[in-house]
């Protein structure tokens, strides 16, 4: 059954799926579980968090970049370097998440847009527009979706 964005709530809501999750970069799988948190905020699709142990942390260097979340608190990044190719700032993580979601402590998100693939059970995901946003768009999912054009003041 479709999922609407806009009946997602905010504060965002953060739910465990078992559904296969997999990050795929320069011919390596990044990361692959069945125990990622979803984090579902109105009218954004779902960020994925990706446990620590189902991470290949050898391949992730840190970088200077940080930001905020209101919800979350301060987000740090990665860069991915697979031998020669890198990609700066594709994934972020909370290292001390604000308390509400500290289920998200240590794992790891992924720009669908900055790796070669992301999948859910198989299927290719679709990058959320915008270079702020890191949702991932499945084919169950009904927007519009934030970070499109036209969606900078909602």
């Amino acid at each position: 059954m479709p999922e609407s964005v806009w009946d997602y709530p905010r504060p965002p809501k953060l739910e465990r799926t078992s559904k296969l999750v997999r990050v795929e970069f320069a011919g390596v799988v990044i990361a692959e579980t069945r125990n990622a948190l979803r984090l579902l905020e109105t009218s954004h699709p779902p960020t994925y968090y990706i446990p620590k142990h189902d991470v290949r942390t050898d391949y992730l260097l840190p970088t200077t970049h940080v930001t905020f979340c209101e919800f979350k608190g301060r987000a740090i990044y990665w860069t991915i370097k697979v031998g020669e190719r890198k990609s700066e700032n594709a994934a972020w993580s909370y290292p001390n998440p604000n308390k509400q979601y500290a289920a998200i402590k240590d794992g790891f998100a992924f720009y669908a847009s900055r790796v070669d693939a992301c999948f859910v059970e198989g299927e290719r995901v679709r990058a959320q527009k915008g270079d702020f946003y890191g949702g991932w768009i499945t084919s169950d999912l009904i927007g519009p979706f934030k970070g499109e054009q036209g969606t900078e003041g909602w």
